[in-house]
């Protein structure tokens, strides 16, 4: 948000739809949790929703509860016949924040998953779901009555339980898109002749149900990114003027069969990616119902210009999971903490079924827990370390009332996260420790930059009452490999730094299948080197696969002429080149004249804790950004 800009503010502007207003133009849209007990709402829905309308969103909108039994997408999969009272519990705690509740409808048809409900899937036509190839039974015409009841009781349920209205899933992964595309859709009777034909009858359901007084919404991919068959944004068009005189809000989404995973990209993928899109549409309907912009939708000043001319309203989900204080913070004229998209926590549909989260809010999906309070004694607190960990913990030690100092080595805070913001992706990963630094800034934590501090420092402090934070990071391990000639082997560490005097051929050795060396990989053939991208892996960045970025991290490295050196094990960097060895094949490679940029993980990097003192990430062992964060801002609750 630009200093001084009063461009944001538009988002605070209240709206009315079929009589209730919302308070501000910003929605938080219906994503997985995994926060449910079996597949009802829990008391962690209720405390993670009732977060973002304390914190100013206009409308939450559930995570989307499937309207049959038979749908059981995931593990804790929401089932609408069954959460009444969860939808009442969140009406309840939203309400007196002024925030309106949209209950989310769906069914994922094809695109769900058999492993639970142990029964065929349901979809339009008899075609495989190309992620996990299960075939699907073409549903008949009971079947779609039974779907169209379940839209239908699902509705009466919310308005028992008093939602202000309803969500209609025909998004990404949706049933109801599925009728209406030409690749799922190959049926010969009614429903194929007329595709728009069960999106009309669910919403004739729906609409007989809420009336005239709730709000009746829906969540339209508008383009499947398949031309040859699938949904096109003409013919979204097409369908959004005839079904807005039945709406009161329309949600424009990407993604289909295909191509689910452009509904909600990484950072690979420009912000507010739909814009284009929504705006076509947004004109297709000229006025008869408001269109809200989804995709990627995290900065305020870019959300708020949209509004008038692209859209109505804006949906910044990720954002609010990143800032539950989002809206607060824009009507205060404050910077809110920043979503970079990295998709490493909030992205929880997977078979590890992990609750949702965030890399740098470590309150996300954990808004049961107490809230933070002043501290019933001051103290004096030095953090070493300027990193995540070190930052947020020092935030948290000053929003109590602690005196707290931070001292850093290198000229800059932000560690990690700080050097490998760079290149397509990453650019804006920096933007989370530059946050913290300005926060801890503003809450008068005293920050020293360039500025070692040895062993006697530390005793020192300690010897004063001073509690000391050691924060210092990890260290780079020592090659388990031989290494000879001059100027052939970098860490991952000393090649951040040192990206524009790095040229040739390049050997990036990646044992984790981590994000960093995919990072270095790209950033390193984006400024002209020849790369070559090693792993032990059978596939390149074999960690990106939850954050949905593996398919096209591995497309990337393909368009940037990255050569990948699969199953392979580091033997020796020596005068001649980087010598590889296959791991299930006989024979070796040689990577002839190239250096190597090590990207093996970091060991623990401090001495051990004495009384007085307390070590906190990287340097008690490696771990996620997001661990880091959390362990600090766990330490600084608890000081």
């Amino acid at each position: 948000m630009s200093a001084g800009s009063d461009v944001p503010t538009r988002l605070t502007d209240p709206i009315t739809l079929a009589g209730r207003t919302a308070p501000a133009r910003v929605i938080f849209g219906p994503h997985e949790t995994n926060l449910g007990e079996g597949r009802s709402f829990s008391r962690r829905h209720v405390a993670y929703y009732e977060r973002r309308a304390r914190g100013g969103a206009g409308i939450v909108v559930t995570e989307v509860a499937s309207v049959h039994r038979l749908d059981h997408p995931y593990e804790r999969a929401p089932l609408a016949e069954t959460n009444g009272d969860g939808w009442a519990r969140i009406v309840a705690a939203c309400r007196p924040h002024g925030s309106l509740v949209l209950a989310g409808l769906g069914h994922c048809g094809l695109q769900g998953s058999s492993a639970w409900s142990q029964s065929a899937l349901r979809s339009p036509s008899r075609v495989p779901d190309p992620s996990t190839r299960e075939l699907p039974a073409e549903m008949t015409g009971a079947d779609i009555d039974a779907v169209i009841e379940g839209f239908r009781r699902a509705a009466a349920i919310a308005v028992v339980a008093d939602a202000d209205g309803v969500e209609l899933d025909a998004g990404a992964t949706a049933l109801l898109r599925q009728f209406l595309s030409g690749l799922t859709n190959h049926r010969e009777d009614e429903y194929g002749a007329d595709r728009l034909l069960l999106l009309r009858e669910v919403l004739t359901a729906v609409r007989d149900e809420l009336g005239t007084k709730r709000i009746v919404a829906l969540r339209l991919s508008c383009d499947e990114n398949a031309p040859w068959a699938g949904v096109t944004p003409d013919a979204a068009a097409m369908w959004a003027r005839d079904l807005a005189p039945h709406l009161d809000l329309l949600t424009v989404v990407r993604g289909g069969l295909y191509t689910p995973e452009t509904y909600r990209p990484d950072a690979h993928t420009p912000e507010a990616f739909n814009g284009d899109l929504c705006s076509g549409i947004r004109h297709a309907v000229d006025g008869a119902v408001p269109v809200v912009l989804q995709g990627s939708v995290v900065d305020p000043v870019r959300a708020a210009r949209a509004l008038g001319g692209i859209c109505d309203m804006v949906e910044m989900t990720r954002a609010q999971i990143a800032d539950p204080d989002l809206v607060r913070a824009i009507r205060d004229g404050r910077q809110p903490r920043p979503c970079v998209r990295c998709n490493q926590a909030c992205l929880v549909r997977d078979f590890r079924n992990p609750t949702v989260g965030c890399i740098g809010n470590a309150e996300a999906g954990r808004e049961v827990r107490p809230p933070v309070r002043p501290a019933r004694a001051v103290r004096d607190v030095m953090v070493v370390g300027g990193g995540p960990a070190g930052l947020e913990a020092a935030r948290v030690l000053a929003e109590r009332g602690h005196r707290v100092v931070v001292t850093e080595r290198d000229d800059h805070v932000g560690g990690l996260p700080h050097l490998i913001s760079v290149g397509q992706g990453r650019a804006d990963f920096a933007a989370l420790t530059s946050w913290l630094e300005s926060r801890c800034r503003a809450l008068g934590v005293e920050i020293r930059t360039g500025a070692e501090t040895v062993e006697t420092d530390i005793e020192s402090a300690v010897a004063q009452g001073v509690v000391v934070v050691l924060a210092t990071g990890g260290e780079s391990r020592p090659p388990v490999f031989p290494v000879t000639g001059e100027g052939r082997y970098l860490t991952a560490a000393e090649a951040l730094t040192k990206f524009g005097r790095i040229s040739g051929r390049v050997v990036v050795w990646d044992p984790a299948g981590g994000p960093i060396a995919v990072a270095v990989a790209e950033r390193l053939a984006e400024l002209g080197a020849e790369v070559h991208y090693a792993t032990v892996d059978p596939i390149a960045g074999s960690r990106l696969a939850p954050t949905g970025d593996l398919v096209a991290a591995n497309a990337r490295f393909a368009r940037a002429g990255i050569t990948r050196h699969l199953d392979v094990t580091m033997c020796a960097v020596d005068g001649d080149g980087v010598h590889l060895e296959h791991r299930h094949a006989s024979g070796s490679t040689m990577v002839e004249g190239a250096m190597l940029v090590d990207c093996t993980p970091l060991r623990p990097g401090s001495p051990g804790a004495r009384p007085g003192m307390t070590r906190i990430g990287d340097c008690s062992a490696p771990r996620t950004v997001r661990s880091a964060v959390e362990e600090g801002y766990d330490l600084g609750c608890t000081l």
